[in-house]
């Protein structure tokens, strides 16, 4: 049986800021059903809620040396749907406001992965495969190959590296390597870039795989528009870079079953969904027309999600007879514009400039159409979530939404949404009226719809892929 240690900075249910914290909530789960025995290390967070903290066994502490701090360490564990989670306590890093944009990122963090690597002996657990997730976790794989590799107990481990999003990288002065980083002069050369220390360029360096959440984004990345700033690296290891495919917890999504909407449904039978979405016209105050298409988006309001598109046409889409629906948060411009939005097209339009996780859910139950024009988008799961809920998906073809969508093909009947490959506005809205236009045809709709509802995005098929790494390794 394999052994193996995700290390990452959130996970659902325990905390989350976006689509890292639902593939560390849900890949273990899959790897444990499939006989790998994967746990999980995560900071305890004062904002962990006590209905989990209560759960939790305390089995003692340690104190970190990471340069000349000398810190506290508490570890406690929770057995949380089969898969075994340790928690690093430190009130002095993990008692904030905000889980990241603190000023002290780097310190915390580099306690973090230090304290990963020290706890080993404690919970008597020396993984085979150490699998580190995304810049906050960098310096794990960076310590296990140049401090510990020297200690029989951790020279045996390998190190996998996951890029969930190369946008965020870890990026420091080099005056803070020996003081914060307790990285010494010659170890420079590991996480130097552009004249500045890059944790996730060492973490690249480091890491015997280095994988991405979807085969086209292991590609883009190589390519300077997509790898800010990494691709020269990314180039020179390719020959260890792998992309696989996220998948969901497709037991949390599941309108079969789920009680956050208004009425439950399945691919058998759409009534349900016809109920949800009269319930959603009706909560948000929109006109309850059953024939006018929902489009939905759920997002965060930066630019690489492509509302700079949206910005462009959608006054001219919603000259069609359809809806739509916007939540999220993010850059104050485009919430502005949204809001705006709204009380030009009051009829058409509402604008939910916040993060709701039931009004998402139930957003996804009652939309027939769910637009994702992404600039760049490592994976995506809101694709994959809409398509679950019979939602049907517009994409750019770009990333995991390549990978995951492809576009409907009246000829060959081929197809699980629409889907347009150049970042242009007026290309996207062709696609959005193209979609609209099949939407009225209401036989060749509902079965579209169960069609896409029974496509399997569950992990079962992206988790023996990551064994196969690991057998590899």
């Amino acid at each position: 049986m394999k052994k193996v240690l995700f290390v990452a900075s959130e996970a659902l249910p325990f905390v989350s800021s976006g689509g890292l914290a639902d593939v560390i909530g849900s890949l273990p789960k899959e790897l444990v059903k499939n006989g790998c025995d994967t746990r999980v290390v995560l900071p305890l967070y004062s904002s962990i809620k006590d209905e989990y903290r209560s759960r939790m066994t305390y089995l003692g502490n340690i104190n970190v040396p990471l340069s000349w701090r000398n810190q506290y360490c508490g570890i406690f564990t929770l057995v949380h749907d089969g898969v075994t989670f340790y928690f690093i306590d430190n009130e002095y890093y993990f008692k904030r406001q905000m889980l990241y944009g603190n000023f002290d990122d780097g310190e915390r963090y580099a306690f973090f992965c230090k304290a990963v690597l020290e706890i080993m002996p404690i919970i008597n657990f020396f993984p085979d495969i150490l699998h580190a997730h995304d810049w906050q976790s960098a310096l794990s794989v960076i310590y296990l190959k140049l401090h510990y590799s020297g200690d029989p107990r951790y020279n045996f481990i390998k190190a996998m590296f996951t890029i969930h999003n190369i946008e965020y990288q870890g990026i420091y002065g080099v005056g803070i390597m020996g003081d914060v980083f307790e990285l010494s002069p010659w170890e420079r050369k590991i996480v130097d870039w552009n004249g500045d220390i890059n944790l996730m360029k060492g973490a690249i360096e480091c890491c015997d795989i280095l994988s991405t959440v979807s085969p086209r984004y292991a590609e883009e990345i190589r390519r300077p528009e997509f790898a800010h700033s990494l691709d020269p690296i990314i180039r020179d290891k390719a020959y260890k870079t792998r992309g696989v495919l996220n998948g969901i917890d497709t037991e949390y999504y599941n309108p079969s079953k789920d009680t956050s909407i208004y009425k439950t449904y399945s691919y058998k039978s759409l009534a349900g969904k016809a109920q949800d979405k009269a319930a959603l016209q009706k909560s948000l105050a929109l006109p309850e027309k059953p024939d006018t298409p929902i489009i939905a988006m759920i997002t965060r309001l930066t630019a690489h999600k492509g509302l700079d598109l949206v910005v462009r046409v959608i006054d001219e889409i919603l000259g069609d007879d359809v809806q739509f629906i916007l939540l999220g948060t993010g850059d104050r411009d485009y919430e502005d514009f949204f809001r705006s939005l709204e009380y030009r097209h009051h009829d058409k339009v509402r604008s939910i400039i916040k993060y709701d996780k039931d009004l998402s859910k139930q957003i996804y139950a009652g939309a027939d159409l769910f637009l994702m024009p992404s600039k760049s988008e490592p994976c995506g799961l809101a694709q994959m979530i809409a398509s679950v809920y019979g939602t049907v998906p517009i994409v750019r073809e770009v990333g995991g939404l390549y990978d995951s969508i492809k576009s409907y093909n009246e000829f060959t009947g081929e197809g699980n949404g629409f889907s347009f490959s150049s970042f242009n506005a007026h290309d996207m809205m062709y696609t959005v009226r193209r979609a609209v236009g099949f939407y009225r045809d209401r036989e060749f709709w509902n079965g579209f719809v169960k069609k896409i509802m029974q496509i399997d995005f569950s992990w079962k098929v992206s988790s023996l892929e990551y064994i196969k790494i690991y057998e590899q390794l």
